[in-house]
């Protein structure tokens, strides 16, 4: 069971932008699991480091398999994301960017038909501002999102298609079908108030 499913997420077909690496799951989460890293890239001049960091976004991957954890879990499977990446300044200051991005997760998944249960997570949004000798940096916005949900169904490819893209939205890529932009989710936000 467990290998099919890990077979479904090396088989996902992830947007060309992301660079995409297996990884070594990280120990003693689950009696099996498997785990993918992925930088976005733009371009050949800008591509993503051999661990898929990037300085347009990055994010991790795992699926956890451990029959043990049904009860808690809600099923035998449990997936954790984690995707971060930079802001433009006037992006970061919006109240709402954390409720868009947790949003995108959501739009993601369902666009994808990818079935789950349990969703949890966070969506942080950081500002910064250099000092010293980091003034020259000057100020900084980045979002951060680490989520997980149990797969229901099977379709494991079609979750980890889901992470590509809420990685590419968080980097500023044009959306693909079914995935709402984030001046659509402001739009929606706005008329809501």
């Amino acid at each position: 069971m467990f290998d099919a499913a890990a077979a479904e997420l090396r088989a996902a077909q992830l947007r060309r932008e992301l660079q995409v690496r297996e990884i070594p799951a990280p120990e003693r989460i689950a009696p099996r699991s498997v785990a993918f890293a992925a930088g976005v890239a733009h371009g050949s001049s800008h591509p993503a480091d051999d661990e898929g960091d990037s300085p347009y976004g990055a994010g991790r991957l795992v699926l956890m398999h451990d029959p043990d954890s049904a009860d808690e879990w809600g099923g035998e499977f449990r997936i954790v994301c984690f995707a971060q990446a930079p802001l433009e300044m006037e992006i970061g200051v919006d109240p709402f960017i954390a409720d868009v991005a947790w949003s995108w997760l959501v739009d993601a998944l369902d666009s994808r038909g990818a079935e789950y249960t349990y969703a949890s997570g966070t969506a942080t949004k950081t500002l910064s501002t250099g000092f010293g000798t980091l003034e020259s940096q000057g100020d900084a916005a980045q979002i951060e999102i680490r989520a997980s949900w149990t797969p229901q169904g099977g379709g494991f490819g079609a979750h980890a298609e889901a992470w590509g893209e809420l990685l590419c939205l968080l980097a500023g890529l044009p959306h693909q079908e079914g995935v709402a932009s984030l001046g659509a989710k402001r739009a929606q936000r706005g008329s809501r108030a």
